[in-house]
C-alpha cells in the first residue's frame, strides 16, 4: 500500500510539474501585445516579437461602419500590398444606448482583416473628430447639462464638447475602455489590432481658447504644478517655440498662464493643449488598463493661411505644442502629423524632434505618397505611412506607384528596420521646383540623388517642376550599398575629397524573395554611364558613372564602390 501511495504522489507531482513547465513554455512562447521599443536612435513598433513597418492606408471616415460595404474593399487593400489598415470605430455605434455596448462592427472589422492577412490601427472617434463633436451618441448630444459645450469669448456656444466636462471624460473613457477590454478578450492572441488613434485632430475651432466660466477661472489661476515641474525639470531640452515664450515672459518658475507664458494667442493655445492632453490621457489610461496597445494622436497641421490658433484647431498636438502634450499625456505614445502640404520633409522633420516616434496617419497617395513613404522610412526611421481615403484611391496595383513601392518595401522590411536601428540608412525626397536633388552621407561616402535626366552634362536642363522621384540608400558594408530608386539618378563621392574619385566596382539589379537577395543583371556600359563630358565630370570630382532608376516602378540596385586618383 505504501508503494502505491508513493507512486500516486509521484504521479501527481509529475503531472503538476508538467503542467507548470507547459504553462511557462506557453507563456514564454506567446508574444507580447504590440509595443514600442527604442532601438538605436529610432522607436520601432514591435509586433509578434519583431519590428513592424506599417505599409498602411486609412479608410474614409464612414467606410468601416458597414461590414457589408467593406466586403469587397478588404481584398483590394491586400492586393495593393498594404499590411495595415486604419479604420474608424465610433462611440455612437459602440454605445448607442448608455451603458449598453455593441461591438458588432469591431468584430467584423477584425475578422475581415485577419481573413485578408492585414493588421488594424483603430481610430477611436469619441468626443471629437476634426475638433468637432459629431461622432458621439445621441444621448450625449442631447444632454447639454451633463455634457457641456465650449463657449466663445462673446458667450456663444460652439458644437464642441468642452475638455472640462467631467461627465464627458468619464463616459468617453468608459466606452473606450469597454472596447479595449473586448479587443483584449477576442484578439490578444492573434494581435490583429496593433495600434490605437485617440480621437481625431483634436483642438478648438473658432476661438483661441474655451471661455466657459470654469475655463476662465483655470486660465487665471496658477499653471498646474505638474506642468511647471515638467518645464522646470526639462527647461534646457524644451522645444525652441516654448523656450522663446518662456524667455520673453522672464523664465518664471511659477505663476498664472499669462505670467509664465506671456500674454497672447500662443498662451491661449498652450492652455488648450494642456486641457486636451489631460482629457486624452485619461481616456488612453483607461484603455491601457484593459489592453496596453500603443496609442497616437494626429494633428491638423497649421496651414499657410492660418493667422491664429482657432483658424486651425487650437491646442491640438501641433509641433509647437509637443512639450505640453508630453507633460500632460504620458499615456499617449506618438504625436503624429496629417500632412497634405507640399513640404512633406520639412513638416515631418519638425514632428520628429525630441525623439517623438514617427508615424504619418494621413497623407497623399500616388507617386507623391511613395516619395513621402520612402523619406519617412529611410530618413526618419518611421513606424508607418498611411494615405487617407485609401478605399477611394485604389488604382491598379500592378502600376500604381505607391502599391509598387509598398510591394518593394514589404520584400525588404527586415533590412529596412535593421538599418533604421543601426543608423545606416538614408533617403531622398525629390520634387522638381522644390528639391530636385539631395546628398546623403553614409559611412565614407556622399550619395547624391537627383531627379532623372537621362545622360546628362554640365549643361543639362533642370527637371520639370511636376517631376517626382525618390531614393533610399542602405549601407551593407564599408564600400557596398543597396539603393532603391524611382525616377532618379545616383552618383557617389568620398566624404574626404582627397581620397580621389569614386568608381563603380560592380553593379547588379535584383530583388528580395523570402528575405533573400536574388541578383539579376550585371549592369555596366549604357546602364551606368550618365555623362560623356568626362573632363568636366573629373573637375566636379565625378567619374561620369552612376545608377539610373526609371519612373515606371521603384527598383533595387546593389553597388560595390572603389576609389582612384
Amino acid at each position: 500500500m505504501n508503494t502505491l501511495i508513493r507512486f500516486a504522489k509521484s504521479a501527481v507531482w509529475a503531472l503538476c510539474l508538467s503542467a507548470l513547465i507547459a504553462g511557462c513554455v506557453a507563456k514564454e512562447a506567446a508574444p507580447d501585445a504590440p509595443y514600442l521599443e527604442k532601438r538605436g536612435n529610432v522607436t520601432q513598433l514591435i509586433v509578434d516579437g519583431k519590428p513592424w513597418l506599417a505599409l498602411a492606408g486609412e479608410l474614409r471616415n464612414s467606410s468601416s461602419s458597414s461590414p457589408a460595404y467593406m466586403d469587397t474593399i478588404w481584398p483590394k487593400l491586400k492586393a495593393m500590398h498594404l499590411n495595415t489598415v486604419l479604420a474608424v470605430v465610433s462611440w455612437e455605434q459602440v454605445e448607442p444606448v448608455e451603458g449598453e455596448f455593441d461591438f458588432t462592427v469591431v468584430d467584423a472589422m477584425i475578422q475581415a482583416a485577419r481573413k485578408n492577412d492585414l493588421r488594424l490601427a483603430i481610430l477611436w472617434f469619441g468626443a471629437w473628430k476634426n475638433g468637432i463633436t459629431s461622432y458621439v451618441p445621441t444621448w450625449v448630444k442631447a444632454d447639454r447639462e451633463r455634457f457641456p459645450y465650449i463657449q466663445t469669448k462673446e458667450g456663444g456656444t460652439l458644437p464642441i464638447l468642452t475638455t472640462l466636462g467631467q461627465n464627458t471624460v468619464e463616459a468617453d473613457a468608459r466606452a473606450y475602455a469597454a472596447m479595449m477590454k473586448h479587443i483584449a478578450a477576442t484578439d490578444a492572441v492573434q494581435r490583429t489590432v496593433i495600434m490605437i488613434q485617440m480621437q481625431n485632430e483634436v483642438g478648438l475651432h473658432g476661438d483661441t481658447r474655451d471661455y466657459r466660466p470654469e475655463a476662465v477661472a483655470m486660465f487665471q489661476a496658477q499653471v498646474p504644478a505638474e506642468l511647471m515641474e515638467y518645464i522646470n525639470t526639462n527647461r534646457a531640452n524644451l522645444l525652441p517655440e516654448l523656450q522663446e515664450a518662456l524667455a520673453k515672459a522672464g523664465n518664471k518658475t511659477s505663476g498664472t498662464w499669462e505670467e509664465v507664458f506671456g500674454v497672447g494667442d500662443y498662451t491661449d493655445e498652450l492652455f488648450m493643449a494642456w486641457n486636451y492632453a489631460r482629457y486624452l490621457n485619461k481616456v488612453s489610461e483607461a484603455g491601457k488598463k484593459e489592453y496596453p496597445l500603443p496609442t497616437f494622436v494626429n494633428a491638423w497641421i497649421v496651414q499657410p493661411q492660418d493667422l491664429h490658433p482657432g483658424d486651425y484647431p487650437s491646442g491640438g498636438p501641433q509641433a509647437q505644442n509637443h512639450d505640453i502634450w508630453r507633460a500632460g499625456a504620458p499615456n499617449i505614445d506618438i504625436l503624429s502629423p496629417d500632412i497634405y502640404l507640399p513640404d512633406f520633409p520639412g513638416i515631418l522633420t519638425r514632428y520628429a524632434r525630441s525623439g517623438n516616434p514617427v508615424f504619418i496617419p494621413e497623407s497623399s497617395a500616388g507617386a507623391s505618397g511613395a516619395a513621402n513613404a520612402c523619406f519617412a522610412f529611410g530618413q526618419l526611421g518611421a513606424i508607418g505611412y498611411s494615405p487617407f481615403g485609401i478605399d477611394s484611391r485604389m488604382g491598379d496595383p500592378t502600376t500604381d506607384p505607391l502599391s509598387k513601392t509598398y510591394e518593394l518595401f514589404a520584400s525588404m522590411t527586415d533590412l529596412i528596420t535593421e538599418h533604421q536601428a543601426a543608423g545606416t540608412i538614408g533617403a531622398a525626397w525629390l520634387k522638381g521646383g522644390m528639391n530636385p536633388e539631395t546628398t546623403l552621407t553614409l559611412g565614407n561616402y556622399k550619395i547624391k540623388m537627383a531627379l532623372s535626366q537621362g545622360r546628362m552634362s554640365a549643361l543639362s536642363s533642370m527637371p520639370q517642376s511636376t517631376a517626382t522621384g525618390f531614393g533610399m540608400a542602405i549601407m551593407l558594408g564599408p564600400d557596398e550599398f543597396l539603393i532603391a530608386g524611382y525616377n532618379m539618378q545616383t552618383t557617389f563621392a568620398p566624404v574626404d575629397s582627397t581620397q580621389g574619385i569614386v568608381g563603380l566596382s560592380k553593379v547588379q539589379d535584383g530583388a528580395f524573395h523570402n528575405g533573400n537577395w536574388e541578383a539579376g543583371r550585371w549592369l555596366n556600359g549604357d546602364e551606368t554611364q550618365l555623362r560623356y563630358d568626362l573632363l568636366q565630370a573629373l573637375k566636379e570630382g565625378q567619374s561620369g558613372f552612376g545608377l539610373r532608376f526609371s519612373g515606371g516602378a521603384p527598383t533595387l540596385q546593389r553597388v560595390w564602390l572603389y576609389k582612384y586618383q
